[in-house]
């Protein structure tokens, strides 16, 4: 799959989106309702209105560059570009308020991605409500594609033209070299650097419609550093 149009042509459709789709996707948008979090001694909604200012703040003091994954299959550490400031904040954030544990890998499409960041159950959902409802913006001409290891985020699946990214999800891209439809649409906002034989490991399991694991496939524990 080195080209984009050979990709287009070999790969069906299933293949040539990601989303937060899925027959199994039980976290629905009504779950995801607008509610707040804890900033010094206020509590304000983290929302669509606010977003960009929070992370933008939120960037400038940043020291931390790399997450761990400690999934149920082994370890997986990303390190995140500095030129994509909001997706790299976001997804240190949710790292650090321990979004991500727990949750699932909860979709796995053979030789094309991985995606986690979701759970069938209420302790996720809850999650969500403490940080908020909101998307962010894509930043897609930082000269990042979607080369093996990749990692990069979802769009919501509203209607949602201007492909605004889902933050509480993301995916890794498993196709040698690359998945580069999927540039222009998504955001690349990092790179796995270990572990990549544990994102191929999880890609091999078994799925059922929806391409949701048999098996639940755990992120136990994110870890920013």
């Amino acid at each position: 799959m080195g080209s984009c149009q050979s990709e287009k042509k070999s790969q069906n459709s299933q293949h040539n989106k990601v989303n937060v789709g899925g027959e199994k996707q039980l976290l629905k948008d009504s779950l995801v309702k607008e509610t707040s979090v804890a900033k010094k001694d206020t509590v304000f909604k983290l929302n669509e209105d606010n977003v960009i200012d929070f992370f933008y703040d939120y960037n400038k003091n940043l020291k931390e560059t790399k997450v761990k994954l400690e999934t149920s299959f082994g370890n997986i550490v990303i390190d995140l570009y500095d030129n994509v400031p909001y997706h790299k904040a976001n997804f240190i954030f949710l790292a650090k308020e321990g979004y991500f544990n727990n949750t699932y890998f909860h979709r796995v499409v053979k030789g094309f991605i991985i995606q986690g960041g979701n759970a069938d159950n209420k302790k996720t959902a809850d999650k969500r409500r403490a940080i908020g409802r909101y998307l962010l913006p894509p930043d897609t001409r930082k000269g990042h594609s979607h080369h093996r290891g990749v990692i990069s985020m979802p769009s919501s699946e509203n209607d949602n033209p201007h492909k605004l990214a889902s933050p509480y999800e993301f995916f890794i891209v498993v196709t040698d070299p690359g998945s580069y439809h999927l540039d222009g649409d998504y955001t690349p906002f990092g790179e796995v650097i270990d572990g990549m034989d544990v994102v191929d490991k999880i890609n091999q399991q078994e799925v059922e419609a929806g391409d949701w694991p048999v098996q639940n496939i755990y992120i136990h524990k994110a870890i920013a550093f």
